[in-house]
């Protein structure tokens, strides 16, 4: 009798441990795939499938950092869409809408997207300096604009690699806008086939906020493209009060925005500190790629002591550039946001 008694009350606790682990950390921490030591770095399927295929193609390590912050902030959007969605706040869709087009940004901005397979991929090995001088930007203007400032004489080496940076992230925006762009006229060719007149209500004013986006995005782009004229024909303005070609942005966003003075004064103080937290990252991102530089010479030497120690210094810089990487880019994505509503508040006054 008391074995029996033994076995019933073992048995509830193997099966309290059982329901336990059900809701332990154990089983709820992002697992590793099996025959893979890489953890799970996403809580969204399809951006670990997204990240998994980039680990396959090689992208250089920089290129893989910023890929996961931008996924990281993907993910964050997403779950808070989906809390939004079971509350019932995006009945007409658009907010799912927008996170499409984001996630389409993200795999045609790196090549990710299944258009780019046939190009040549861009390796671990990465580029210097002088080969990234002569990259192209998809656009004759740009690539002419480039051309003058780099003969022009009125640039140190430093101020041509800011000015680098300047026209690739332009070249990102203008790219952002055409798959935002393409994502309204598919959805105007579904519209075409509304029976509705209710329904037609809704999905105008969908179009209306599709539209409206798409027209701050050129303006933005235009702006964007003069500063750019203007810095290749006459230099960086020694007198400018930033220097980051992104944290520049935002102030001439901000400057035309419907701030008081006080305010305004206050936005600058911000965007200084916001502008240290994008140089110390970019520092980061030089710091990686010598790292990675001296990993791949350790490995050509065959030195496995050495080899171990420049890949853990690497991994873990690595994931520190990462994390840096997103801080930085949701900074952005608030400053950004932030100006949006002010100006969508001045342009309804």
């Amino acid at each position: 009798m008391k074995a029996f008694v033994f076995t019933l009350v073992l048995g509830y606790y193997l099966n309290l441990g059982v329901i336990g682990n059900k809701y332990s950390r154990t089983v709820n921490e992002p697992k590793k795939d099996s025959g893979d030591d890489r953890s799970v770095d996403f809580r969204i399927a399809k951006l670990n499938q997204v990240w998994e295929k980039a680990l396959r193609l090689q992208l250089a390590p920089v290129k893989q950092a910023e890929l996961h912050s931008d996924l990281k902030i993907q993910e964050k959007d997403e779950l808070h869409w989906k809390k939004l969605k079971a509350e019932g706040v995006d009945e007409d869709g658009e907010k799912e809408a927008k996170l499409r087009r984001n996630f389409n940004v993200i795999l045609t901005k790196y090549g990710l997207d299944g258009k780019k397979d046939t190009r040549n991929l861009e390796s671990n090995f990465l580029k210097d300096h002088d080969n990234r001088d002569t990259d192209m930007f998809e656009d004759p203007r740009l690539d002419k604009l480039w051309s003058k400032a780099k003969t022009s004489g009125k640039f140190s080496e430093e101020e041509l690699q800011s000015l680098n940076r300047e026209f690739q992230h332009h070249k990102d925006k203008v790219q952002e806008y055409n798959i935002v762009m393409e994502t309204v006229s598919r959805t105007e060719d579904v519209f075409k086939n509304v029976i509705s007149p209710s329904e037609m209500e809704i999905k105008e004013h969908v179009l209306h906020e599709k539209h409206s986006e798409l027209k701050e995005k050129l303006r933005n782009i235009n702006q964007g493209f003069e500063r750019l004229r203007k810095i290749s024909h006459h230099g960086f303005d020694v007198d400018s009060e930033f220097k980051e070609p992104r944290v520049a942005e935002l102030w001439d966003m901000a400057k035309e925005g419907n701030f008081t003075d006080d305010e305004l004064e206050s936005f600058k103080e911000e965007l200084r500190h916001f502008e240290t937290k994008v140089e110390k990252h970019k520092h980061y991102q030089e710091q990686l790629e010598l790292s990675h530089q001296k990993l791949k010479h350790v490995e050509a030497l065959g030195d496995k002591e050495h080899m171990v120690r420049n890949k853990e210094k690497y991994t873990k810089l690595a994931e520190k550039t990462r994390e840096m990487g997103y801080k930085m880019k949701k900074h952005m994505q608030d400053l950004t946001s932030r100006l949006a509503r002010e100006a969508l508040q001045h342009n309804e006054l």
